[in-house]
């Protein structure tokens, strides 16, 4: 029986940050019919070094794992031993489908709809630890995950535009969104309030807002707007480092549908505009400093989320990338 064992491998086009590279990729060195077993013995042994590594690397790609399905998915999931992030309780604005209790799909909008650069949920005041998405079947032409390290986009928006963020620390941020009655799938932001505040009626829903914090107003289509409390859009993390923790490039330049205007959707905590040339600075920036990681199915990727940000490219064939999140 050969041991499964593995090592890191490199992509051309990896960043080298204060000696780490950005992501980190791990080959598995095993048979591809390798036991399952095996594979969640290693992560096991191996999850504090994992946990570790993610930390300081900010992504970690797992490739050749030989997971197949969202069942063993699941399982790789329950080998780290960290605590679920449930969607079903979460404020996330995007329609997904469960799997298993810790699976679902990542986003159930078009192919041709480009999700930009995000930290998972920073337009609420809940959000998760870290990310994990599995590859079950790779586009056939784009579909690639951009990802992008916040606190290096910090540095440079600092450097380029220092009162811009100032603004940001000093007054957060604060987002406005319409949602549907019903489900629209035709849209990255198209999850119902029902769903997303886990309420059956309008009452349910104004008491969930009220203890949120949230400003809400019906609209004439039963459609829920609301605005959120100010929340942050600079994270302090506990190693001292600064990030660019919020959703304004997303919201600036995705949320945009039959309901929202992407330039409706952020200002500053005091209610004052966001600097338009800031934010053309700003996703300039990141797009320099951004990785995409390029699927092969069966690939599983860790991601930070209070250091890195996501999104997805636009894609053609079929595409199944599936997700979970941790406390």
């Amino acid at each position: 029986m050969t041991q499964f064992t593995v090592e890191r491998i490199a992509d051309s086009n990896q960043q080298s940050i204060d000696d780490e590279v950005f992501p980190l990729l791990l080959q598995a060195q095993a048979p591809k019919d390798a036991a399952m077993d095996a594979v969640l013995d290693w992560v096991r042994t191996h999850r504090q070094d994992l946990q570790t590594q993610l930390s300081q690397h900010g992504a970690i790609v797992l490739r050749g794992f030989g997971i197949a399905d969202s069942d063993q998915f699941d399982r790789l999931i329950r080998a780290f031993d960290w605590p679920n992030f449930t969607y079903s309780e979460s404020l996330s604005n995007a329609v997904r489908r469960n799997r298993t209790e810790r699976v679902f799909t990542a986003n159930e909008a078009p192919s041709s709809v480009s999700i930009y650069l995000h930290h998972e949920m920073a337009q609420t005041p809940v959000y998760p630890s870290r990310l994990l998405f599995f590859c079950q079947q790779a586009a056939v032409s784009g579909g690639t995950t951009p990802i992008c390290r916040s606190d290096l986009l910090l540095s440079r928006l600092r450097h380029s535009c220092p009162d811009f963020v100032d603004a940001c620390e000093a007054l957060g941020v604060r987002y406005s969104q319409t949602m549907p009655a019903e489900e629209d799938l035709s849209s990255g932001q198209g999850r119902s309030w029902r769903s997303t505040l886990s309420v059956t009626d309008r009452q349910q829903a104004e008491q969930r807002l009220q203890k949120l914090g949230y400003r809400w107003e019906w609209q004439r289509d039963d459609g829920l707007r609301v605005t959120t409390p100010v929340l942050p859009a600079v994270r302090t993390l506990p190693s001292g480092a600064k990030v660019f923790f919020n959703q304004l490039i997303a919201a600036y330049r995705g949320w945009q549908d039959a309901r929202n205007q992407a330039d409706k959707s952020i200002c500053l905590g005091d209610g004052s505009a966001i600097d338009v040339n800031a934010m053309a600075t700003a996703i300039a920036l990141a797009d320099e400093l951004t990785f995409d990681i390029d699927w092969q199915s069966g690939d599983v990727a860790l991601l930070d989320n209070f250091l890195v940000m996501h999104g997805r490219r636009t894609f053609t064939g079929e595409r199944r990338v599936l997700a979970s999140l941790v406390a």
